[in-house]
């Protein structure tokens, strides 16, 4: 005889609504299992940054230094694996990816992914000598999210000893290098305003600006507050390995070798507008990106204008040519 199952029980429209309550906002579940305690420690963490600037600074620039580090020792590993691409076009020659951004003229390869995987992916393992290492999952955000720890972190400033290491990577052609990275909104922090334990980290909006401005909605908190209760500001890096495009220089050839990588860290949203308000004091640093208009405001990306942040920030940028 068949084994019999018990259907699922009728709900009416109200209790359904009552459950999905329940599950947003009551109840034993991960989304509040910690929610108090996270948000007092991150309110008087983003406090403590807000009027100790110079520690979140010191933090940028020690991370920073450290993936700047990292690429130059690997800079080998690196260039091999990069042109290796090249070397393998038999193989995928048939199916490139498909082409991005306005009117491409089509004479070279998207090679944004050889970036991702080549440079940024391996950036984790590069660090692993000198900082405990978590990929935190989460469902948005750059390409590489690595949560840091060390004691090295912990002689930078006076209440953490970790960080959070948001990583882009963005190849482009001798064509796309210029000084700027385009960012996304959940590329870069905002304020982070958490007013209440019941309610969610949001950002005031930012405005970008140059001979034309729109509105920018930065999506990323400046900092985390980890389950064990862990601070971890947010650390904003963003690689550009650039490459040639050999055909450009005799028609014989093909291929897209790197020719250099450009490294730059991006300041948090809390320096960004609260202490110093670099918006404020240098306007044109974010400015309009390459969207059309007509995309959901909330999506539209901007640029950061190197050149400005270099001028107030040198340390900010580096940069490693390839012989």
């Amino acid at each position: 005889m068949p084994k019999q199952y018990m259907p699922f029980p009728e709900f009416s429209q109200s209790d359904k609504i009552n459950l999905i309550q329940y599950f947003i906002t009551g109840g034993a579940t991960l989304f509040n299992q910690y929610r108090e305690q996270m948000y007092n420690t991150y309110n008087t963490a983003r406090n403590h940054f807000i009027n100790n600037p110079s520690e979140l600074i010191e933090i940028e620039k020690f991370i920073f230094e450290s993936v700047c580090d990292s690429v130059r020792n690997n800079i080998d590993e690196i260039v091999a694996d990069y042109n290796e691409a090249s070397f393998l076009h038999p193989f995928w020659g048939d199916y490139p990816p498909e082409n991005r951004g306005r009117s491409p003229i089509g004479d070279q390869i998207p090679w944004l992914e050889v970036g991702e995987h080549v440079v940024g992916h391996k950036i984790g393992r590069f660090l692993r000598d000198s900082f405990l290492i978590r990929e935190v999952g989460m469902p948005t955000g750059p390409d590489d999210r690595y949560a840091m720890q060390s004691a090295s972190i912990a002689s930078k400033n006076s209440i953490t000893n970790a960080a959070m290491l948001f990583l882009d990577t963005k190849s482009v052609g001798p064509r796309d290098d210029k000084d700027e990275v385009v960012v996304s909104p959940n590329q870069v922090s905002g304020d982070g305003v958490w007013v209440d334990p019941k309610l969610n980290v949001v950002n005031t909006k930012m405005i970008a600006k140059k001979s034309a401005s729109h509105d920018f909605y930065p999506a990323a908190p400046p900092l985390f507050i980890f389950s064990n209760n862990v601070i971890a500001p947010v650390v904003h890096i963003y690689i550009k390995p650039i490459y040639k495009m050999l055909h450009l220089d005799n028609p014989l050839l093909r291929g897209q070798p790197l020719a250099k990588i450009r490294i730059t860290c991006v300041p948090n949203g809390l320096l960004l507008t609260k202490n110093p308000n670099y918006l404020l004091t240098y306007p044109g640093l974010l400015y309009p990106g390459k969207d059309d208009k007509s995309k959901d405001p909330r999506k539209l990306r901007c640029r950061v204008d190197l050149r400005l942040l270099k001028s107030f920030a040198p340390w900010r940028y580096s940069e490693i040519i390839i012989p």
